[in-house]
């Protein structure tokens, strides 16, 4: 696995993250639309300032590869989510980061969603022991105990 970081996530990370979630190719694989500048930066102010949370920075090489986050949510209480920049796929990042994450987030059960096309998404939440709970509509949902 590569050696990544995970950090609390700081104002100067979000114009990468805000950069990275605006790749068609990603939005694609993630079957969430992209926000535009104001949306995303009113998002992130939300988040940072939410104290029940938890978001991280994940950084590969010195550099920020995207953002972990577990949070609150209806009928499947604790989620996380994860997204990776393009430039930094297929490097096994996503696992480590999950794998990461799980150590530092102690809630259970957690849950996480995945696009039913999204396959290597799906691989990272299998390699971290998540089970596919339900394969409705365009995504998956998954249950880490």
């Amino acid at each position: 696995m590569p050696k990544i970081t995970l950090r609390p996530v700081s104002e100067s990370d979000l114009p990468i993250l805000f950069q990275q979630q605006t790749d068609p190719e990603a939005v694609a694989m993630s079957a969430y639309p992209s926000k535009d500048r104001g949306e995303f930066m009113r998002h992130w102010e939300g988040i940072l300032k939410n104290k029940n949370v938890t978001a991280r920075t994940i950084v590969y090489k010195e550099k920020v590869a995207g953002h972990i986050i577990c949070w609150k949510e209806g009928k499947y209480e604790q989620r996380i989510g994860y997204w990776i920049g393009k430039e930094f796929w297929r490097r096994g990042i996503a696992s480590a980061a999950v794998t990461e994450f799980l150590t530092l987030v102690k809630i259970r059960p957690l849950f996480a969603e995945a696009a039913n096309h999204n396959i290597a998404s799906q691989k990272v939440l299998q390699k971290n022991g998540f089970i596919l709970l339900d394969e409705g509509g365009k995504t998956s949902m998954w249950r880490h105990a």
